[in-house]
């Protein structure tokens, strides 16, 4: 089947022509190589040949690319992924009225996939959200942005950030130098979110302050949380008696994230995983909620989320031969 699109119809300028296109015609050659058709574009026309199956899913995609260069968005490499995914897994359009914050220098930071769509009015509903997948997903970015949001609401007064050190033992004594010395290079992700968000100068601020806590699990211990933002990240490398611990510091007016990757547990193997037992214990309890983001849920490099896929097909084939 033949299709034609007039670019025309949309005044697209000569820099909005060429962020369609994207460099070297490479959303063009996305669309063909993800749709199995051939694009010939000339100007603002475009010329498609096309399997009857396809048209409609092609249709979808160009219009998403229309509509996003029309709202001044970026058509990059990933956004073109994420674009097709959600056609090929025949997902609802995102919604534009959910944002999670806007960041320091005047980024709007919104839900890319359904499924972080769902992560953030899971947020909105729940004291509780435990939230599962692998690297790249946006589970903790997205964890420190809503974060944020509360703090520049006043709906909270702090936002606390820790991680299980499975690496450096959970006292940490054997380390050298104070604290922050020692515990900093497992947190670089957390102050890199940070950054991001509001900006380098205001994260030490805000440090400094107290308005924001980045420590290690092990010294949550004996405390109540009130009024805060709790994330536990990693926390696939939590044993049960520390999970047990983390979620019974939860205070009034507070709200835990806690993430992880059950792909990416460190502990010895004759250790659960508190974040497993907690999904198998906690699952009908009201005010607790559980997300699990796919391997097309990713939003780095497209790469990625193949590579992820591969390693879970291949967990899969090997647990078949094993049994």
């Amino acid at each position: 089947m033949k299709l034609q699109i007039l670019l025309n119809n949309y005044n697209f300028s000569l820099e909005d022509l060429k962020k369609f296109y994207g460099r070297e015609d490479f959303n063009l050659k996305k669309v063909e190589e993800s749709f199995n058709c051939n694009i010939c574009a000339s100007g603002e026309i475009l010329n498609i040949d096309i399997n009857d199956d396809n048209v409609e899913m092609v249709k979808k995609t160009i219009n998403h690319m229309i509509d996003i260069i029309l709202k001044k968005q970026d058509l990059d490499e990933i956004t073109m992924q994420q674009i097709i995914n959600r056609i090929k897994n025949n997902q609802e359009e995102l919604a534009d009225n959910i944002i999670f914050v806007t960041t320091y220098n005047g980024k709007i930071i919104r839900p890319k996939t359904n499924s972080q769509i769902k992560y953030f009015n899971l947020l909105e509903k729940n004291s509780i959200v435990f939230a599962m997948g692998a690297a790249g997903t946006g589970k903790t970015y997205l964890a420190v942005a809503y974060g944020i949001k509360l703090l520049k609401s006043k709906k909270i007064n702090k936002i606390i950030v820790t991680r299980p050190i499975v690496e450096a033992g959970e006292n940490l004594g054997f380390l050298p130098g104070e604290l922050k010395e020692k515990v900093d290079p497992y947190l670089i992700p957390i102050y890199d979110a940070f950054n991001d968000i509001v900006g380098k100068e205001t994260l030490e601020k805000y440090l400094d302050k107290g308005i924001v806590e980045i420590a290690p699990l092990a010294y949550m211990r004996g405390r109540t949380l009130n009024d805060a933002l709790i994330i536990l990240d990693e926390a696939q490398n939590t044993t049960t008696t520390q999970m047990k611990m983390f979620l019974t510091r939860l205070g009034y007016n507070a709200k835990m994230i806690i993430t992880g990757d059950e792909s990416q547990i460190d502990l010895k193997s004759s250790i659960k995983s508190g974040i497993i037992q907690a999904m198998e214990i906690l699952n009908d309890i009201d005010d607790i909620a559980f997300l699990h983001f796919e391997s097309h849920d990713v939003v780095r490099h497209p790469l990625v989320s193949k590579i992820i896929t591969a390693y879970e097909k291949a967990e899969i084939n090997l647990k078949k031969t094993n049994n």
